[in-house]
Formats: C-alpha cells, structure tokens, sequence
C-alpha cells in the first residue's frame, strides 16, 4: 500500500504520494512540497499583498530585478503564451479583477463601470511586450500578471524534482487536477483518477515517473457576477471566460506546466481544440458540455485494471483560500 499525505492548499487539495518502500520519507517529502508551495505563493500570488509580484507592482514598469523564482516563473508563463500563440496570456489580471476574481472573489464583487471594463480590455494581448532579461523583468503599463495559469503546475513540477533530489526516492505530486511525477517508477506505476465533479464520467490512467497529467475546468472556480455566471478561464479575445464548450480537458506530457499549458488552450480554443490536440499527440480526454467523452492520441478506451488511485487529476476547489 502506498504511503501519503494530504492537506488543503490553495482552493483545492494537495497530495504526495511515495511507493509503500519509501513510507519512512513520507514526512520530510510533505515538507518538500510545502516548502516548494510556500515559495511559490510567496513569489508570485496575486492574492497576497506581501508576495514579490505585488510589492514589486510599480517598479516592474520601469523595470527591476526579481528573484531567480519569480523569473522563472514568468519565464514558463510567456513560453505558455507564445506555445498557445496568446490563449493562455498571463497579462490578465487586471481583467480578472474587473471581473470579480480576486482576492475576495468568494464576496459578492462591486459591478464594474462600463469605463473600467474599456480600460481592463485595452492590455491584451500585451504578453508579447513583456521584457524578461536574466532577472530583470519589465512589464507595460497598466498591466498586471496573472501566473495563475501556470504557478500551480510548476510547483507540483519543481515539488516533486525536489524530492527526488532531497530523498533519492519516486514521487507523485498533486495540486488539485495538477500532478507531477519524479524519480524511480514505484511498483506498477502511478495510477491516476480522472474525474473532475462527483457525478462526471470517470477514467484511470497510468504514468510512468516523470510524466504529469493535468486537468482544466469550467466546472470550478465560478462565481457569479451581476446575475452573470462566470468561470476563471479567460478567453483573451474578449477578455471573458471562455465557451464553455467542454466541461474539463485532461492531458498527459512530460511536465505539469507543458500539461496544464495545453488543457487551459483547449478550453480557450473549444471545438478547435480537438484538431489541435490531435495535431500535438499528446493523450488527451475531454469532457464535453453534455457529458460525452472524447479521447485522443492514446488514451486508454478503458480503464487501467482496478488498483488503488494514487491521485486524482481534477481542478477542485475546495475552501475559501485562493491559489497562486
């Protein structure tokens, strides 16, 4: 039997999980990731004053030096936008502010001007002017980051490299509907259960280590604005969540962050994400608005053979804190 933590961390559940051989590791592995987690929120949350992108808010226009973390993170999130050509665009914050997604989202949120609205939409799609030297980081006027798009993934990838560095020992990481793998394959494999609300159809998947899966939804993360249901994935055309045309996309690649990238693209893309997704090979299952269930580039028809779930790849929320 497997041995593994869990706790409740950024809206949703974190989760590490090591082979029943390694089980006297299992505490300083929950430290690992917690300390990985804990940076990485202190780097770059939006929901924080005190975090390093907020303090560093003004400066960033004119341009500063930010730490090796921060930069790397912005690093992954313009290579995001430049592998989707701009459907995950990490310049909306403003705009998912306006909109209601901030630190108080759970609140009823104050209806924005129609004034206000005007000005969130003008900075798109600025991802492109955004200038990232080393650690010198500059960011356009009126823009503000939102790494949400990829801060969780990278801290379920860097957890996990972290414990097969500190320990020598296999690890599953899982953030929510993200999950990274790392190290020696544990006995018969990571299994994973992919399901993102009770009552959604149901598949297991099977990785080897230092594989991830990851999964997006526009079943969570909603709240409601001036009579208007809203979700947290945006479609930078418009500045507004995105069709919900599928009601969560799941994808296997070699990195959380290149996972999660591809699942936020196709629910920004809708319909035009299935030839997309072909096109890329990667495994891929979407769950459409009615239900049905789409499988590509190998993803198993049926389920992995019954053993016990070592993670569960669905983009949950689960209390009132928000993630990076």
């Amino acid at each position: 039997m497997r041995a593994a933590a869990e706790w409740e961390l950024w809206t949703t559940t974190a989760r590490v999980v090591l082979d029943h051989r390694d089980r006297r590791h299992l505490a300083a592995a929950e430290s690992c990731v917690r300390e990985v987690t804990a940076a990485v929120d202190a780097a770059c949350s939006r929901f924080r004053s005190d975090s390093e992108l907020t303090v560093l808010a003004d400066d960033l226009v004119r341009g500063t030096e930010v730490s090796p973390l921060l930069a790397a993170l912005v690093h992954q999130a313009i290579d995001a936008a430049r592998l989707t050509d701009g459907d995950v665009d990490p310049t909306l914050g403003r705009r998912m502010v306006s909109l209601g997604y901030d630190a108080a989202f759970a609140d009823a949120p104050p209806v924005p001007t129609p004034e206000a609205l005007a000005r969130s939409l003008d900075d798109r799609p600025a991802w492109q002017r955004i200038l990232l030297s080393g650690t010198f980081l500059r960011v356009p006027e009126g823009v503000v980051l939102d790494l949400g798009a990829v801060a969780k993934a990278a801290a379920a990838d860097m957890a996990a490299t972290s414990i097969t560095a500190r320990l020598g020992i296999g690890a599953l990481v899982s953030l929510g509907g993200d999950v990274a793998t790392a190290g020696p394959d544990p006995t018969g494999g990571w299994q994973v259960r992919v399901q993102d609300l009770d009552g959604d159809p149901v598949d297991h998947v099977r990785i080897a280590s230092g594989w991830s899966v990851a999964t997006s939804s526009t079943q969570k993360r909603r709240w409601e604005q001036d009579g208007t249901a809203r979700h947290h994935i945006l479609d930078p055309r418009w500045g507004l969540p995105a069709d919900p045309v599928w009601r969560s996309v799941t994808v296997v690649a070699p990195s959380c962050v290149t996972a999660n990238t591809m699942t936020t693209a196709a629910v920004v893309r809708g319909h035009g994400a299935l030839a997309w997704l072909r096109q890329s090979g990667r495994a891929a299952r979407l769950v459409g608005a009615d239900g049905s269930v789409v499988r590509l580039g190998g993803w198993p028809e049926q389920p992995a053979d019954e053993q016990a779930d070592d993670a569960q790849s669905a983009d949950e929320q689960t209390n009132d804190e928000r993630a990076a």
